[in-house]
């Protein structure tokens, strides 16, 4: 069994989700297939008790447990009469390893498989992605930048999900948006955008200068730089104009795109995008006229694999924004009556996985 590593040992209260409850109760949300199930069996007068034990098939952070038993806590029939036992978000689970069991009547809790394990399939998606981009990191602190990736319904969860990630490595991961931080009172953070810069006429500096007039005395100050693709002239420019106002610079060059500074070296490595030489040419750069304390954060379609080859090298980067590549792949879960009325599933593969490791839920 995976060692667990749990964010505080307690849970969120149903209510913090904002559930549709009434809707979910329906079975609006569910596969056609479970409901009909469901009303078969009230149709018959049928309550048989059953063991579902719920499990997915990779090694993974675990997500989304605590809105899972939301559901079954504000949706079942009754949720006094189910024994539910659950393992806590942010444990690591092993391939196979049942992450909660729910005993009780089916007929009360049939019409919400199809919810509880999309809930848990999507956040676990997000927690096991973004643990593993901070352990590529080493310690250095990502930027969640899904949001403009997905529909803004996912934004809370995802951004709990990728909090319980940060809490499980002991790193500092944060995000764009007010609701993906809401659940535990976070803001969201960001940096001067090409947008601003755009509307001052491409002029990064009066951009960022305007920015730092508005912005609060304890605001973080990052600087994107590549809006005219010289990156090593546009920070050193911005460092000198903000002065110690200036917190970082963001390297965001596109992949299609050779920044300014590398026209003169191309023909022995991959100039495209934000890239090693890059970087430690703008870092080069800053610490020679002085500005050593200005952070380097990089992003532009960063992945695991991509931060992996950063640190190998020593690229020196301080912190990482990540996006699309942390809402892609798939964690999915699979919900399993192994027991009915006592008696184990006759299908193969149906077999009861005890795990010591789950906990009874109040």
């Amino acid at each position: 069994m995976a060692l667990s590593t749990r964010t505080e040992g307690r849970r969120l209260p149903p209510e913090i989700f904002d559930l549709p409850v009434e809707k979910m109760r329906e079975g609006y949300y569910t596969d056609a297939y479970f409901n009909h199930t469901r009303s078969a069996l009230l149709a018959d007068e049928r309550h048989p008790r059953v063991v579902m034990q719920v499990f997915q098939k990779h090694g993974a952070v675990l997500g989304g447990m605590d809105e899972a038993i939301a559901v079954l806590k504000l949706c079942s029939d009754d949720w006094d009469a189910l024994t539910v036992h659950a393992l806590y978000d942010g444990d690591r689970i092993e391939p196979w390893e049942t992450v909660m069991t729910i005993e009780g009547d089916y007929t009360l809790f049939a019409h919400l498989e199809t919810v509880y394990l999309g809930v848990l399939a999507r956040r676990t998606l997000i927690s096991t992605n973004v643990t593993r981009v901070l352990e590529a990191a080493n310690g250095k602190p990502v930027i969640f930048m899904a949001a403009r990736h997905d529909h803004h319904r996912v934004q809370t969860g995802d951004g709990y999900a990728a909090h319980v990630a940060g809490a499980l490595v002991g790193s500092e991961i944060g995000v764009t948006t007010d609701a993906q931080s809401s659940w535990w009172g976070g803001r969201g953070i960001g940096t001067v955008p090409h947008a601003l810069i755009a509307a001052y006429g491409g002029n990064t500096v009066l951009a960022a200068t305007k920015f730092a007039e508005w912005a609060p005395p304890d605001f973080n100050i990052v600087v994107l730089v590549d809006f005219e693709n010289d990156s090593v002239r546009t920070a050193l420019e911005v460092a000198r104009a903000l002065g110690p106002r200036l917190w970082g610079v963001r390297l965001d060059t596109s992949g299609q795109l050779v920044d300014r500074a590398l026209w003169n070296e191309l023909g022995d490595f991959e100039p495209r995008g934000v890239n090693e030489r890059l970087v430690r040419k703008v870092r080069d750069t800053l610490d020679q006229d002085g500005f050593e304390r200005v952070k380097i954060v990089a992003s532009g379609g960063f992945t695991v694999e991509r931060i992996q080859a950063f640190e190998q090298v020593g690229v020196p980067v301080d912190a990482y924004g990540v996006g699309s590549s942390l809402i892609r792949g798939s964690n999915d879960f699979t919900g399993d009556i192994v027991l009915t009325d006592g008696r184990e599933s006759a299908k193969v593969g149906r077999r009861y996985r005890g795990n010591p490791r789950l906990e009874l839920v109040p």
